[in-house]
């Protein structure tokens, strides 16, 4: 409502100039008009050349911001190209490296499954897991006494009751003889912790497992512990590190038993740690053997070192006396030249008196 009274009210406004205007000169008016509007056209020229003018510098001064800034973007931009492209690169690299490590492990890993599948098709039969104990023994004694040792061990041993043990060890006294058997009870011990069988089967492999155990130790016990021949116990060895672990830690009335029977259980560490403890009492007895020889030649060289200072002290006295002497003749030479120079001295002082 407030813009439709403005309306009138302007409209009013040009009527009231328009009467009053309405007795001038018309040319004069077209005159005005015309100057006006020349002037006008001029300064509306003038003015769009300005502000393009300025709009054309603006425009320029700016494109050439916006360039600059462009161009710098652009170098950063391939900076971080590069260094990302760099890093990817060495990322890929090392993927590639990795790759190929994790494929030659999985080659051995292959070869190891190959292995395992092998061993276990070796192990399943009874015989060939006798051949792997005794051959595992023969390993350790090798490895701990050397080779063709046959001063301290030997493999496959024929005692006089005509048992053969698989190694005798000769350690020193008061241990002499001693049977060292491989065994292997293997069957039950591996449905015993076969978690797919049932409950009452594994309990049953359990006690078919101590039985063998207990079997084994009754027949080292029995063939391989003689009075009089071998010392009064045995070893048993078992070239499984877990089934030893297993008897240890879960079957100690096995251990108790095999006490008693005086056959010591032992897998390839023990077994190890127990003939390196029994070389170093053999190299100890065979020092101390030698210890009373050395004592003896000590004694005897003691003696010649004896007899060695009393000729010394018998010609150092000599050597004391002839220095004596020695002494002694410097003593008179030096007497004897000064007499004789005395007396040359008086004959030429009497030649002078004589002459004069």
């Amino acid at each position: 409502m407030e813009y439709i009274i403005i309306g009138l009210l302007v409209l009013l406004v040009i009527l009231v100039t328009i009467s009053l205007f309405k007795n001038i000169n018309e040319s004069n008016i077209t005159e005005r008009l015309g100057k006006m509007e020349v002037n006008l056209t001029k300064e509306i020229g003038d003015f769009k050349n300005d502000f393009s003018r300025t709009l054309n510098n603006d425009f320029t001064n700016l494109s050439d911001k916006i360039d600059l800034r462009l161009n710098k973007i652009n170098d950063k931009v391939n900076e971080r190209l590069d260094e990302n492209f760099e890093k990817s690169n060495k990322t890929f690299t090392s993927v590639l490296e990795r790759l190929s490590k994790i494929d030659e492990a999985q080659k051995k890993i292959d070869t190891l499954s190959s292995d395992i599948v092998s061993l276990q098709s070796v192990l399943t039969d009874k015989k060939s897991r006798g051949i792997f104990g005794e051959v595992n023994l023969k390993h350790i004694m090798a490895s701990v006494f050397g080779d063709r040792n046959d001063g301290i061990y030997k493999m496959q041993y024929t005692f006089p009751n005509s048992y053969i043990v698989d190694c005798v060890l000769y350690a020193p006294e008061p241990l002499g003889i001693i049977g060292i058997d491989s065994k292997f009870p293997l069957e039950h011990y591996q449905m015993m912790v076969d978690k797919k069988l049932s409950a009452s089967e594994r309990q049953a492999a359990e006690k078919m497992f101590k039985a063998d155990v207990k079997k084994h130790i009754d027949a080292i016990s029995s063939k391989y512990i003689i009075d009089g021949v071998t010392s009064n116990q045995a070893i048993m060895f078992l070239p499984a590190e877990a089934i030893f672990a297993e008897i240890n830690a879960y079957h100690q009335d096995l251990v108790e038993y095999s006490y008693k029977k005086r056959v010591w259980i032992t897998s390839p560490t023990t077994l190890i740690s127990t003939l390196t403890v029994i070389q170093v009492i053999m190299k100890n007895i065979e020092r101390d053997k030698y210890t009373s020889v050395i004592h003896e030649e000590l004694n005897k060289l003691g003696i010649e070192f004896g007899r060695y200072k009393e000729r010394w002290d018998k010609l150092s006295r000599s050597i004391q006396t002839v220095n004596n002497d020695v002494e002694n003749i410097h003593k008179t030479t030096e007497k004897i030249t000064k007499r004789f120079n005395s007396i040359n001295q008086v004959e030429v002082e009497n030649i002078k008196k004589e002459i004069e």
